[in-house]
């Protein structure tokens, strides 16, 4: 007996022995880059951007020595890799960060084959340069191997983005609702840009739903980089002939970007996507969401040419490129602008006035039905000031499809299935298949999730059912079960939901041949089905893959029942409290007009649900005098709408002997000198019109009624405002750079002034 113990483990030790050790060491170490003219400071990984492609092949062991060389902590998360929970690189989860100067050392079996990417899962790192390629190869006996694909030339692709702005700034102006980047990017719906495009009617329907101008992008960018360059010719393959075929391992690391992607060559066909084999589908282009991967097949259909691989930004701003071949550089066609009124108008039959999306009895799944179709002119034409494509009641569009009245928006199904609509060809999930069966244990029980995808674009608050990370408990689930997760999108944006440590069935009506992803995008209106096999224990983060929406809240995380404790996790209680941290951020917004009458200005810090501000006017004379209010309140509901508030109430000037003044309920009140403290709430109206009540110390009451930021034009704006203690005032504000602004107001206090706006 004792013989065949023996003989049992020197077996062991030859397995062992036999398991190829991929080394990798990597030192992160900050740098300074200039993609646009200006020197700024990104984070580089052995000196380069992005950060060195890793390769493994199934069945090696990866040991990845990370030297944190920044003033700063950091982690690496392995996206869509199958390892022990303690490896998956999510800080105060899974490990606690890298200390600044300190190395650490990942360990973990490569069990998979395919296209994956690897970047900072710390703050927003991410953003400034910390992702790079993974590409596992497949085992020359792999019995999925397929010819003809698999022993393809292969360039791995990375996709970013790049802005001059510091990330952290990204993030604040865009809980501050800033309108700076939709100016960069030429995507204001202002009143004259409306009233021109003969879609003011649209406009208005808009605000009385009280929505914003849309976007289909949250960030300007100065620059969007394939393989760290905008245009790209050096692939790595020389020789390319005609005839030849190539395999892109492309992978998306944009931390907030969807990229259209197109070939000068002729068809794309995809053949991957999140690292999962999948049927070749021959497609004319693919929209790859943030953090998803593709393995897409294209031909090198003639000599002496470099055939042009587009990628362009799903807000269509910019684009970069790589060249497949060597000769003249045969370009294609460069996708047209979004027609943004036409989207609002879409936009304005989707929501009902509480703010919920309606789904219209339409089955919207799986992108074959494509709400943003009605935004591309390269399916539904051009644009021509509103009067083209409108819908008919009585007749039929160019496109042969009947439709029902806009305004009624009792649309068909019909009119958002872009493949229908149009001569290209456009992926949909529906068209994943895997080619072997992905089916889960018939016995498992199974674990039902529904969640609802919320947000509220103003404040910027991403959101499941209507809670952040910090306002959610951990998801318990057990070895074995089956874990069928419903989501409904009822956000007007999209969310790519990433799984960490496990690959799920997307539920796509290819039955036993589902596609296995660890991303799913989630398309406005959109319910998707995803299932996985609860198989690995630990505690594994489930969250939108946008990093602003992330780092706003929309996540959850799923913990397996009795397991074993992380020992990398020394403190779980303080660690969850940091986890939870990043969402209960407060954000600051300042501004202060320097203005001929007077100086006015405002202060406001906000979290996730609570409002800190001031405001204040500064005359220059005893008459005019001087007042400050402050209100500390908590936004409610899903659409925080509402916010109830506390306030203190400080004036002094001087009026006329014993002058008093009467609001309009006939109240007295002086302003010669006042301190009073309030109790009070903040509505938002249709039209986007904060209605204020508030009820004073002194039992005087306030109605008030404001609207800010009314957008004129594309840099023109104007203020409104009026209370029943008979105060009102109206200015306009021209924004002339991200900080600075050139006003003019009349207040009924302080006369009429003129300046300049200083923000922040």
């Amino acid at each position: 007996m004792k013989k065949i113990i023996i003989i049992f483990l020197f077996l062991g030790t030859l397995s062992i022995e036999a398991q190829n050790i991929v080394r990798y060491d990597l030192f992160v170490r900050d740098t300074i880059v200039n993609f646009t003219g200006k020197e700024k400071r990104a984070i580089a990984v052995n000196g380069q951007i992005p950060m060195p492609t890793l390769t493994f092949t199934e069945g090696d062991i990866a040991e990845i020595y990370v030297y944190n060389e920044l003033d700063e902590e950091t982690a690496l998360h392995w996206h869509g890799l199958f390892l022990p929970n303690k490896e998956d690189g999510v800080p105060y989860l899974t490990q606690m960060p890298i200390p600044p100067h300190t190395v650490h050392k990942y360990t973990f079996p490569i069990t998979q084959h395919g296209t994956h990417w690897y970047h900072s899962h710390f703050g927003l790192q991410e953003q400034i340069g910390m992702y790079g390629s993974m590409i596992l190869k497949k085992r020359p006996d792999n019995k999925t191997f397929r010819k003809g694909i698999d022993d393809l030339s292969t360039i791995p692709i990375v996709l970013s983005e790049w802005t001059d702005y510091k990330p952290e700034n990204v993030h604040r102006m865009l809980h501050n609702a800033s309108d700076w980047f939709a100016i960069k990017k030429g995507t204001t719906q202002s009143y004259g840009e409306a009233v021109k495009a003969g879609h003011l009617k649209t406009k208005l329907r808009n605000e009385w739903k009280r929505m914003n101008a849309m976007d289909v992008s949250d960030v300007y960018y100065d620059i969007f980089l394939i393989n760290g360059k905008s245009e790209n010719d050096d692939t790595s393959l020389k020789g390319l002939k005609a005839g030849d075929k190539v395999r892109l391992q492309i992978s998306n690391g944009g931390a907030s970007s969807y990229f259209w992607l197109t070939y000068a060559g002729g068809k794309i066909t995809v053949v991957a996507n999140d690292g999962n084999d999948v049927e070749p589908v021959e497609v004319d282009r693919l929209l790859i969401a943030v953090s998803e991967t593709y393995d897409v097949v294209v031909n090198i259909p003639a000599d002496n040419t470099a055939f042009e691989f587009l990628a362009t930004p799903e807000d269509r701003t910019k684009s970069a490129s790589i060249y497949l071949g060597e000769g003249i550089k045969q370009l294609t066609s460069p996708l047209p602008k979004l027609k943004y009124f036409e989207g609002m108008e879409m936009m304005n039959g989707m929501m009902k006035m509480n703010g919920d999306l309606d789904q219209m009895g339409m089955k919207m799944s799986m992108q074959q039905m494509d709400m943003n179709v009605v935004m591309y002119p390269e399916i539904t034409g051009p644009a021509d000031n509103g009067k083209s494509k409108k819908m008919d009641m009585e007749g039929e569009e160019s496109t042969g499809h009947k439709m029902d009245e806009m305004d009624g928006m009792k649309m068909n199904e019909e009119m958002y299935k872009s493949n229908e609509l149009s001569d290209i060809t456009t992926l949909n999930y529906a068209m994943l298949k895997s080619p072997t069966k992905t089916t889960l244990p018939e016995d498992a029980p199974v674990k039902e999730l529904h969640f609802t995808l919320t947000g509220n674009m103003n404040r910027y608050v991403w959101s499941l059912d209507n809670k952040v990370i910090s306002e959610s408990d951990k998801i318990l689930i057990k070895k074995g079960e089956k874990v069928r997760i419903t989501m409904y999108n009822n956000s007007m944006m999209r969310h790519p939901m990433h799984l960490h440590g496990h690959d799920f069935r997307l539920l796509n009506g290819q039955g036993d041949y589902a596609p296995l992803k660890n991303v799913v995008d989630i398309m406005p209106m959109e319910t998707d089905v995803i299932e996985f096999e609860a198989n690995a224990e630990g505690d594994w983060f489930f969250h939108c893959h946008i990093l602003y929406h992330m780092m706003s809240g929309m996540g959850r995380v799923f913990s397996y029942e009795n397991q074993e404790p992380n020992p990398l996790i020394p403190n779980p209680e303080l660690a969850l409290r940091k986890l939870k941290g990043d969402d209960r951020e407060f954000h600051l917004m300042a501004e202060n007009d320097f203005a001929t009458n007077g100086n006015d200005g405002e202060l406001m810090i906000q979290s996730t649900r609570w409002s800190f501000g001031t405001e204040w006017r500064l005359g220059y004379n005893d008459m005019h005098g001087y007042e400050t209010e402050t209100h500390i309140g908590r936004y409610i509901g899903k659409m925080q709408w509402l916010m109830p508030f506390v306030g203190f109430d400080w004036r002094n000037r001087k009026l006329g002997h014993n002058e008093i003044e009467e609001n309009l309920f006939g109240q007295k009140n002086t302003k010669n000198k006042r301190a009073l403290v309030s109790i009070g709430v903040n509505y938002t109206l249709p039209m986007l019109v904060i209605a204020q009540a508030e009820i004073f110390s002194d039992g005087n009451v306030r109605l008030q009624f404001e609207r800010k930021d009314i957008p004129l034009t594309q840099r023109l704006r104007m203020n409104l405002m009026w209370n029943t203690d008979k105060e009102y005032m109206g200015g306009l504000r021209y924004i002339a750079t991200r900080n600075v602004g050139i006003t003019a107001h009349y207040d009924s206090d302080m006369g009429f002034g003129a300046g300049l706006n200083l923000n922040y």
